[in-house]
């Protein structure tokens, strides 16, 4: 049986608690109100200053920035995964030297920031003849080797702390180590990893905003082209607010398809008869390996 009083607030937990909650809806609701003040004040919500966008145009533009943003975000998300899953499958290797050089080529490129790799690849290679690099090469270079290092780490830790005795008894039962990690490694591990993953995802979504810095003519670029218009008095403000708007948009986007992904293992492990939570002492739904590797008709 599981104790579960420390997890359960008490009265006095409960009233601080939603006193809290209170404060803080207030302090945030009156920055809002603050910010909005302010930019009334300053006639930042003009007819003026919004009839840019009132152009269809202006907005067939914007489309065709947000489509190059996901396009950039669709790539590099797929290609960093990639490079995490081979960086993983390095640093986790049983031979030092390999398992040693995977480390340090993983901590060097994260160490590297991605503005920085954007401009090596951009305006560093042609000087050395490679002309073929373009901005949306180098954005989606950078994105991804930065991310794929980050989420190698994800993935590393992610394979390790599933409990040493699950691959111990796939060994027992005469699997090798990839069958190992590909049916009962993995599968329990990706649980404990989407969280992580799909914000490093939404972190790339936003990394890919660096690239108006080399002319890529991304959301951010477009936002900028559009705010500095002297033609409508230099819309700064309504043009970061909408592109703001349509970068919050894609992130909740993100995490609703995440939230779906994880309601979705939630019952696959389910189906496929995990220990349930008081049994196991870190409190979590643990498959049995014989069962996990019976689901997937092994």
């Amino acid at each position: 049986m599981s104790s579960v009083f420390s997890d359960v607030p008490g009265p006095k937990a409960i009233v601080r608690n939603r006193l809290l909650a209170a404060v803080a809806v207030l302090v945030v609701a009156g920055v809002l109100t603050f910010v909005a003040c302010r930019l009334g004040a300053t006639g930042q919500f003009s007819e003026q200053k919004w009839r840019v966008f009132s152009y269809p145009q202006v907005w067939d533009q914007i489309g065709g920035a947000t489509l190059r943003t996901l396009m950039a975000f669709g790539l590099g998300a797929i290609i960093s995964l990639v490079i995490g899953f081979g960086l993983a499958l390095g640093r986790m290797s049983d031979h030092r030297w390999l398992s040693r050089t995977f480390a340090f080529v993983t901590e060097i490129l994260r160490a590297i920031p991605v503005l920085v790799l954007m401009m090596i690849m951009y305006y560093g290679l042609p000087v050395i003849g490679q002309t073929w690099v373009t901005p949306f090469t180098a954005v989606v270079t950078a994105v991804s080797v930065y991310s794929g290092a980050v989420l190698a780490e994800v993935f590393r830790t992610g394979v390790e702390a599933v409990a040493r005795g699950q691959s111990e008894a796939a060994y027992a039962l005469g699997f090798r180590k990839t069958a190992v990690m590909r049916l009962v490694l993995l599968p329990q591990a990706v649980r404990a990893m989407l969280p992580v993953i799909v914000a490093q995802m939404v972190v790339v979504l936003k990394d890919t905003a660096l690239g108006f810095v080399i002319t890529y003519q991304e959301l951010l670029y477009l936002g900028k082209l559009v705010g500095s218009s002297a033609s409508y008095s230099s819309p700064i403000i309504p043009a970061a607010i909408v592109v703001g708007s349509i970068y919050i948009s894609l992130c909740l986007v993100l995490a609703g398809i995440a939230k779906l992904l994880e309601v979705r293992l939630r019952s696959a492990l389910k189906s496929s008869g995990g220990v349930k939570p008081a049994d196991h002492p870190g409190g979590r739904d643990v498959p049995d390996t014989r069962q996990v590797l019976a689901a997937r008709g092994v």
